[in-house]
Parts: structure tokens; sequence; C-alpha cells
């Protein structure tokens, strides 16, 4: 994956917008309903890498199964975990990754207005 394509895949999840709260060479990719983040990277940088919210059981099980994957860099280590790209993780397991990360941070709609 590219810094290109990690950009353009972030920001076509539902409501997410690109900050830039720790200067223009960290990207923050966050919902807009909420503000929260679900994943950041320095796109330009030489070690190019993602940090994204996951589940803290699915966290450990990819620990195990990718050496390129740690936890999150300066971030909670339960709740985020490093992905190093370009490095032997699959493409598609980044994508359903950051997926799963917009998900567990996405505004949920309250029930009042479900049934409308």
């Amino acid at each position: 994956m590219t810094p290109d394509a990690l950009r353009e895949f972030c920001l076509a999840l539902p409501q997410a917008i690109e900050t830039f709260p720790f200067g223009e060479e960290t990207s923050v990719f966050r919902t807009s309903g909420n503000d929260k983040i679900f994943a950041l990277s320095a796109l330009a940088s030489d070690s190019f890498d993602v940090s994204l919210k996951c589940d803290p059981e699915d966290s450990i099980a990819l620990r195990e199964e990718y050496p390129q994957i740690t936890p999150g860099y300066h971030l909670n280590k339960k709740h985020w975990v490093t992905v190093q790209l370009g490095s032997g993780v699959p493409d598609d397991l980044v994508e359903q990754l950051l997926r799963g990360s917009h998900a567990l941070v996405s505004p949920t709609v309250p029930r009042a207005r479900r049934s409308e």
C-alpha cells in the first residue's frame, strides 16, 4: 500500500476527514460526526506505517502472526496497533483493519432516530 492509497482508502470511509493536529507531517484520520481518531500515519516518512484502533483480543493474535504489527506507537498499547506497511502485511488485511478501526469510533445513531 502506498501513502496515496492509504489516504484515498481512509477518506473513502463514511464521514472520514484528514486533519493535522500534530503538524503537517502526520495525517490524522477522524470521523467528522464525533471527531474521534481511527488512523494516524506519517505519510512522507521513510518508515511508512499506520496506527489504528483494534479490538484488544484481535491485537494480540495479529501481533503473534505478523512481526510487522506492534503495539501502538505513542498510543494506548491495549487498543491501538501500528502496522509497518509494505513489509509483508497484505493490503487487504490493512484495509480490513482500517474499516474495523473506523467502525470502532464511528458515531452511532440514537435509538429514537433509528425507528423514524
